[in-house]
């Protein structure tokens, strides 16, 4: 049987931009995505911390060391820049991968700076 299991995490990321006229995904720094984990068109989920709003959609790549957290599409609607969330990626893993394989749990700070990389084994 396979579990979804959270892989990948970045913790209260700020918002930069929303725009709805672009196709849905969320745009994120190369180098926030390359610490997290994140691939390009991986599915995440969404959790915006300043209403509750919560949405699945995939990672396209932003502007390398520029702190870009864009939200694309309908979702658009659903955020304002400057607002805070929680981008957590899943895997369907079995019983055996377990031992194996641990979370990325990355900690923002202003600019979305990455203040801390916690690595958790599952």
């Amino acid at each position: 049987m396979l579990i979804p299991y959270l892989i990948a995490k970045i913790h209260r990321a700020t918002v930069t931009g929303a725009d709805l006229h672009y196709e849905g995904s969320i745009a994120i720094d190369e180098e926030i995505m390359e610490k997290a984990g994140l691939r390009v068109f991986q599915k995440v989920d969404v959790y915006n911390v300043n209403n509750g709003r919560r949405w699945s959609t995939y990672v396209l790549p932003w502007k390398r060391a520029s702190g870009g957290i864009v939200v694309n599409g309908a979702a658009a609607r659903m955020v304002h820049p400057g607002d805070l969330v929680i981008i957590a990626a899943y895997a369907l893993l079995d019983e055996k991968e377990l031992n194996s394989l641990s979370a990325t749990i990355l900690t923002m700070g202003d600019g979305n700076e990455v203040e801390k990389i916690t690595h958790t084994k599952l």
